[in-house]
């Protein structure tokens, strides 16, 4: 036998419990108590009815085996039986009521190793219910212990630390459940390295899998939550048969998580997929395709390709009207109205809108979304007056939703603010935004959000004058999108180019300097050296070193930015010309400058490699001076 059955089968012929009903209980148990969004059902998971468990026939004494022994004393014999109807009553408890009882019996008769898996059944039972956490870890540390004694990887093992960080995760101890998920996660390859059949290991790690996907979700690291659910959706496409109706669904959610970081053009072929197995399976007028079709709206629309998006609303409208789901359809509605303003289709959005606001309660979030939007359509035709009371209505709606759904209402407020700015009303755009970002502090898996608006604030602040109150919000910006997306996404390079000018704006050159150095560097990784915002970036620090007076630097990164926009060709000949114009007057004042004249002293650019942190690029910035980033 293999080693790693002969692991399982050193538990089991101590827990009499059976191993093979623990597991399908725990894999129905899946679809139950998930948390992540975008991958929120197992979809059936199950082992195959037909196929018994390797160790289904060692894991209970049978009377066979008890006729079979040498005789033994009475009292042995009425210990061995006491312990088989324990055990008896134990698995036939369907209640957490009775479980604990039966386990309360056990307790006096079996020694703590043996009670390993009765102590995992009854932690995964309580972690089922969500209600007592602290107990449910208390059943899930005393299972591992009993478990793991002699360190041996085994599925009976991976599947505690599994519960230990499904519970950890409730208790918000992030960290901690990470751990024992990662830990779980190597088991699970160890053991299928050893050759223990994928059928066994595929539900557990499924479930690794997506609670990795809720830990790094709730952290902000919604990108390597990704990478955790297209792992879920390749054990699925393992799992289930070609083109089955739950592949289908499971082609739906992977491109919701896609759509979740505005990843649509990866999330286009899911989710046309997911569209051809429904119409197979259902037929164009299931509800399933109205879900697909809806969904593929909501991509092309990202893909900024409206015209195909408001298609397959209309596709999806049609079918939900079809079906009387109201809820659905309303928020389709709406979501055609945008599509008609991203159109220019103003006036039939604001004629599509005023069909569906009187089926929506007066204190609705739907409501307050369908002023947002009708304000949208009229502020485009430049009716500010009109445009301004929708949006009073809609945040007076919303002012009563901010602790029920304080992450859908801080979207709303990030949508009214975005409105306000175009109307040139800074100070209500950055009011609204710290209202959002107050809300988002308050929830940890919104960290990404959080970082964006963190930005948002810094830049209308800069774009206002504020530059001092805006460095804080830019520095805040800048490490929250770093520990979400790495340090190198283009995002974090366009904060360090707004920092860098509010240092220029300033005077502290220096840092300005090693602001627009890092920009550079992100945005020459992340979009090339080429694009139109790098060499932005490279001029900036070809400015910054101008201010400072070293002027052959300057001179140096103002070429590259010319040399940048050549390659362009005509299209850019009007970004070319101001380039070279420029570079001649740089060249002008290096010619110039007085001979006796020190220039400050260049400091260098920061190597791709080395991390970077915005506290340790300011030494020209007294202590006193520099602000804190956390509000």
């Amino acid at each position: 036998m293999r080693r790693a059955s002969s692991t399982f089968f050193s538990h089991l012929a101590k827990h009499k419990l059976s191993f093979s009903l623990l597991l399908r209980e725990f894999i129905t148990d899946l679809s139950s108590h998930t948390h992540c969004k975008p991958c929120n059902k197992t979809h059936g998971l199950l082992l195959s009815p037909r196929r018994h468990h390797p160790f289904q026939a060692n894991t209970s004494r049978s009377m066979d085996t008890l006729v079979s022994r040498p005789p033994q004393t009475s009292s042995r014999q009425r210990k061995i039986k006491e312990k088989f109807e324990l055990e008896e009553a134990f698995e036939s408890a369907k209640t957490k009521v009775e479980m604990l009882k039966a386990f309360e019996d056990m307790e006096a008769a079996f020694d703590e190793r043996e009670l390993g898996l009765a102590s995992l059944k009854v932690g995964l039972k309580l972690d089922q219910e969500g209600e007592e956490p602290e107990k449910t870890l208390s059943f899930a540390t005393r299972a591992l212990n009993a478990l793991n004694k002699d360190g041996k990887p085994s599925l009976p093992v991976a599947m505690t630390l599994q519960l230990l960080g499904s519970v950890c995760y409730s208790l918000k101890r992030f960290n901690d459940s990470l751990g024992y998920l990662n830990r779980a996660n190597r088991i699970l390859g160890r053991l299928g390295e050893e050759g223990l059949s994928g059928e066994d290991i595929r539900p557990v790690l499924h479930a690794v899998q997506l609670e990795l996907a809720n830990v790094k979700t709730a952290l902000g690291r919604r990108e390597e939550a990704f990478g955790n659910l297209k792992k879920c959706f390749e054990i699925k496409e393992m799992t289930f048969e070609k083109n089955s109706r739950e592949l289908g669904v499971a082609n739906r959610d992977l491109a919701e998580a896609c759509v979740a970081i505005l990843n649509f053009k990866e999330a286009l072929p899911y989710c046309l997929k997911a569209l051809e197995i429904h119409r197979h399976q259902l037929g164009n007028n299931s509800v399933e395709v109205a879900h697909d079709r809806r969904l593929l709206g909501v991509i092309y629309s990202g893909l900024e390709e409206h015209e195909k998006a408001l298609e397959q609303n209309e596709l999806s409208r049609k079918v939900l009207k079809n079906w009387g789901l109201d809820s659905d359809l309303l928020r389709a509605e709406i979501d055609a109205a945008n599509m008609q303003i991203a159109l220019r289709k103003y006036d039939e959005a604001i004629n599509t809108l005023k069909g569906v606001v009187q089926q929506t309660d007066k204190e609705s979030e739907n409501r307050a979304l369908i002023f947002i939007s009708m304000a949208k359509a009229l502020c485009n035709q430049e009716k500010f007056v009109d445009s301004k009371r929708c949006l009073e209505i809609a945040c007076g709606i919303l002012d009563k939703k901010e602790t029920v759904s304080p992450l859908e209402v801080s979207e709303a407020y990030m949508e009214i603010s975005m409105q306000y700015e175009t109307m040139n009303e800074f100070e209500t755009a950055i009011s609204l935004l710290k209202r959002a970002l107050a809300m988002l502090e308050r929830l940890p898996q919104e960290q990404p959000s959080e970082g964006s608006v963190s930005a948002r604030i810094g830049w209308l602040l800069l774009l206002t004058g504020k530059v001092t109150q805006a460095i804080p919000y830019l520095e805040s910006a800048a490490e929250r999108l770093k520990e979400s997306f790495g340090p190198k996404h283009f995002g974090v390079g366009y904060i360090y180019n707004n920092l860098g000018a509010a240092y220029l704006e300033l005077d502290r050159s220096q840092s300005a300097a090693q602001m627009f150095a890092v920009a550079k560097d992100i945005m020459d990784v992340s979009l090339g050296p080429h694009h139109a915002d790098s060499i932005e970036s490279c001029q900036n620090l070809s400015k910054a070193y101008a201010a400072m007076g070293s002027y052959p630097l300057a001179i140096e990164f103002q070429q590259q930015a010319v040399d940048a926009w050549e390659s362009h060709g005509p299209s850019a000949c009007d970004e070319l010309r101001e380039a070279q114009r420029v570079l001649e007057q740089l060249k002008k004042k290096a010619l110039g400058a007085a001979l006796n004249e020190v220039p400050a002293k260049a400091l260098p650019l920061p190597h791709a490699s080395e991390p970077v942190s915005v506290r340790s690029l300011q030494p020209d910035v007294p202590v006193s001076e520099r602000q804190s980033s956390t509000f």
